[in-house]
């Protein structure tokens, strides 16, 4: 029996804030049904437990999703001054995700990052951000707003050729800051149509599926086929690189062991 097509994958998945778990226990179930409609397991990693703790649970996991969260990034992390609309960090968070990318770049494990969690990838990787949108498109429109507004796919990129064929998809808006300048080792995959605020990054290594979306596609999985659709698709490729990994990762255990 092929063992990629029968294996459930583990999700990382952190807990989105540190000091408002109401806020985090009401969108964490999203992201982790989301994960198992597409075949994976979720897994939730606390932001209270020890580095050692953290990287046993970690280490078991095949894959990583940063969802959202209420926080920013710290700017002095990427060398900025801090701009007045600029929330409070979430140190606790910033240290999960951090531990969560250096094992999955290491390992080479499949990553989506979601609104913030493309913000943290993009810090991580030495990018920059945008710390507070100021267009004319309204891009915190909140979850009340199914379709916001919609964004270009770059042709030819991994995004495009999951969504399919269509180059503008329509998404939903919840966030006040975007990528600047661009990580190492990540391009611009998709901006918003109206005003050019970066949407979406992605890997430019082929070997190791990184995905970060500015929208949230958690959020659409429910809302008809035109959002739906691109939101499912996100989810199933996602799950199909961690099943791949995991069969990869195995079969070198197995020949290490050998």
């Amino acid at each position: 029996m092929n063992e990629s097509k029968t294996t459930t994958p583990r999700i990382a998945i952190p807990v989105p804030h540190s000091k408002d778990r109401e806020y985090a226990e009401r969108a964490l179930p999203q992201y982790e049904e989301a994960v198992r409609d597409a075949g994976g397991e979720p897994v939730r990693i606390e932001l209270d437990r020890t580095p050692v703790q953290l990287m046993k649970q970690i280490e078991r996991c095949d894959a990583v999703l940063l969802p959202g969260s209420k926080a920013d990034l710290d700017p002095e992390i990427y060398g900025a001054a801090r701009h007045a609309k600029t929330a409070p960090a979430d140190a606790q968070r910033n240290i999960v995700d951090e531990l969560l990318l250096q094992d999955a770049y290491k390992a080479l494990k499949p990553v989506l990052g979601i609104c913030y969690g493309l913000q943290s990838l993009n810090v991580y990787r030495a990018g920059s951000l945008v710390q507070h949108i100021e267009s004319a498109i309204n891009h915190s429109a909140g979850r009340a707003v199914a379709k916001a507004h919609t964004v270009e796919i770059e042709p030819g990129s991994r995004l495009a050729k999951i969504v399919g064929s269509s180059k503008t998809v329509a998404v939903n808006s919840s966030h006040h800051q975007s990528a600047n300048a661009v990580g190492d080792g990540l391009r611009v995959v998709a901006r918003s149509t109206e005003d050019g605020i970066v949407e979406a990054l992605e890997g430019t290594a082929p070997r190791h599926f990184v995905l970060a979306v500015q929208w949230h596609p958690e959020r659409s999985v429910n809302d008809g086929p035109e959002l739906a659709g691109s939101a499912h698709a996100i989810f199933r490729a996602f799950i199909e690189a961690a099943r791949a990994r995991h069969a990869e990762l195995a079969k070198q255990l197995g020949s290490a062991s050998n």
